[in-house]
């Protein structure tokens, strides 16, 4: 009987051993991968640059001479680090007064749209009814009206009311040219909260003022935060505004901090302080740039909820 296991078996070509997989990936992806980081580090790097540097050069030039702004180095040190220009700008040039207005009229301004922007972001949000999706986009198309487009109007409606060279005409002009952005943030922000929490506290017999300013408000702290940083640094840069608002005589005593800079710049031409017209410049941004990184991380988490559920 012939043994099956022991029959030899023909043999056949000799087959290639397969080639051991690379380790790490493939190498031009990672050298691709490594060109785009390597691009967008030097591209972020040269924005950077771009943005400090002038800043860097005006808070130098507020501490220097007109010889040394005009003659020295841009990016020389002072000779003397004294707050003479500061103390100009804030005496003489009325700086102090322009800047009280401003911090006076964004707090205002950015109360009232924070208030009113929320409570209807959340209706339109998280209610429905007839007529819901209509009053939202009308609140949306807010954004594509170009702002100078409505200073005529604006100026008239305000004058039939007596609000001309008023803060409060002024405070409820930025109340309206801010509503828009921020109800088309906050109400997608309200849609990604849970409606749980929400159903609970009516159950409990939570009336719907009550759900939201002690449940919904604090729930969306994040995004609250990132949007009225973002209204204090628009209203307080805002410029094409009270310029149409605040005119005529005596309007000068209510000046913002912008109109304030834009007028020590003309007059810098005949007065040669340009110092002080940088010191100025200097007490303009400083707020803006502590106030963004005092709230730095509620800005980036109100801008990234939402995004990974």
């Amino acid at each position: 009987m012939t043994d099956v296991a022991s029959t030899d078996t023909p043999a056949g070509p000799p087959v290639a051993p397969a080639p051991a997989a690379k380790r790490g990936g493939r190498p031009d992806v990672k050298r691709e991968v490594g060109a785009f980081t390597g691009a967008a580090h030097l591209a972020l790097v040269l924005w950077a640059v771009a943005t400090v540097g002038p800043l860097i050069w005006v808070v130098l030039a507020s501490f220097k001479t007109n010889t040394e702004i005009f003659l020295g180095q841009p990016f020389a040190l002072p000779g003397s680090f004294a707050l003479d220009s500061y103390a100009t700008a804030w005496n003489e040039a009325n700086v102090g007064r322009y800047f009280l207005n401003s911090v006076f009229v964004v707090l205002v301004s950015t109360a009232g749209t924070m208030l009113f922007g929320a409570m209807a972001a959340y209706v339109l949000a998280r209610y429905k009814f007839w007529g819901n999706r209509f009053i939202y986009y009308l609140f949306v198309s807010g954004l594509a009206f170009p702002t100078f487009m409505a200073l005529p109007p604006l100026f008239l409606i305000l004058r039939s009311m007596n609000l001309l060279n008023t803060f409060t005409g002024l405070i409820l002009v930025y109340i309206a040219y801010s509503l828009p952005f921020t109800v088309f943030f906050l109400a997608a922000f309200f849609k990604t909260l849970p409606r749980e929490i929400e159903e609970a506290a009516t159950v409990d017999g939570a009336s719907h003022t009550r759900t939201f300013f002690q449940i919904m408000v604090p729930m969306a702290r994040s995004g609250l935060v990132s949007i009225t940083i973002f209204n204090i640094v628009g209203q307080w840069n805002q410029y094409l505004l009270p310029v149409a608002i605040m005119q005529g005589a005596g309007a000068d005593s209510k000046w913002v901090l912008t109109q304030g800079i834009a007028a020590i710049s003309v007059s810098a031409g005949y007065q040669a302080n340009w110092a002080a017209l940088f010191a100025a410049l200097t007490m303009s941004i400083i707020p803006m740039i502590v106030v963004y990184a005092f709230f730095q991380r509620q800005i980036q988490a109100g801008l990234t909820a939402g995004a990974v559920k």
